[in-house]
């Protein structure tokens, strides 16, 4: 069976998209797949099941991208072609099958709409595989003082837009709280994790931990980072793609909401939560088109995000120990 799945360019997105991806995987066992998607979301994809192609579709002007894909899948006749981008592109193929996004009628998670492609209810959640080396990476980066495991604190500072970033100040202050001798991740080591043109950004974030506790991940690849995230013990970060990589790996993820709308993309899994400020994410972009500049996050205090922090901790702890208890004889 040939399978052509087509998502989204963007990192957040495209692993929003997964679960829809493991479904399909999962339904057709030794089905080929081929995967399209935009360059920042490329390496998400590597070690897919049944990956058989991996089609990078970069952007062109005036559309013209689309005739570059058509030519590169139109020698093939699929047996179903899944468009997440809602293009003409599967009507233009040899298809047994089509589907494609539909459009959502009122506010909806995207994991939910996606969902919706196939009409499945509960959604996948995301899901994202490793290749052995990604997990020998990620356990390198790890490695510290024999026979001492400290918990993994990972934070990600940053986002594709600015005005959608919590204060640097603010997270170097969330650390020295969560880790410090009272915190709720005492001794924790931290992993400061960004792209690679976002150095600048979440430096003076890396530069607030001890160096002895700092782990800087500004660029690594993304299946790495994403087996270093299902080391950790939580995740604190902006509303990224980052943080749905953290949701999807499982590992309680407190995402930071500002202007942008958590109805719609709020981290996605049983031991995630959110944090915003006083003002909702209408008022924010309405502050934004009015032409105000740098994060519009300040109403976020670090109180607030410590606190959610440790309800979530808590949450996630409760839940492992029932599960303890129901696995034991």
């Amino acid at each position: 069976m040939k399978i052509l799945f087509i998502t989204s360019t963007r990192i957040g997105d495209a692993v929003l998209s997964t679960g829809l991806l493991a479904w399909l995987i999962e339904r057709h066992p030794g089905a080929s797949v081929t995967i399209v998607c935009g360059p920042p979301a490329a390496a998400l994809f590597e070690a897919a099941p049944g990956l058989e192609r991996l089609i990078v579709l970069r952007k062109r002007p005036f559309d013209l991208h689309w005739p570059a894909l058509w030519r590169a899948c139109v020698g093939q006749r699929w047996d179903l072609v899944v468009d997440l981008r809602r293009s003409l592109l599967p009507w233009l193929l040899a298809a047994r099958s089509r589907r494609r996004l539909p459009r959502a009628d009122a506010p909806v998670h995207r994991v939910a709409l996606i969902a919706r492609t196939f009409d499945l209810d509960p959604p996948p959640a995301p899901r994202l595989w490793t290749a052995p080396t990604h997990e020998r990476a990620a356990a390198q980066l790890l490695a510290g003082t024999p026979g001492k495991e400290e918990p993994l604190l990972a934070v990600g500072p940053t986002a594709n837009w600015t005005d959608k970033t919590w204060p640097a100040e603010r997270f170097a202050k969330l650390i020295g709280h969560l880790t410090g001798p009272q915190g709720a991740l005492a001794g924790a080591r931290v992993a400061v994790i960004c792209g690679p043109e976002e150095s600048e950004t979440a430096w003076p974030v890396l530069a607030a931990v001890p160096e002895a506790q700092r782990i800087a991940l500004a660029g690594a690849p993304l299946l790495t980072v994403f087996a270093l995230l299902r080391r950790a013990a939580l995740f604190v970060g902006n509303d990224s793609g980052l943080m749905h990589m953290a949701a999807a790996a499982g590992v309680p993820t407190l995402g930071l909401f500002g202007p942008s709308d958590e109805r719609l993309y709020a981290p996605w899994g049983e031991h995630t939560a959110v944090a915003r400020g006083a003002e909702s994410a209408r008022e924010l972009i309405a502050r934004a088109k009015e032409g105000a500049q740098g994060s519009l996050m300040e109403s976020l205090e670090v109180a607030a995000v410590e606190t959610a922090a440790r309800k979530l901790l808590a949450r996630a702890e409760s839940a492992a120990r029932a599960q303890s208890v129901a696995r034991s004889p």
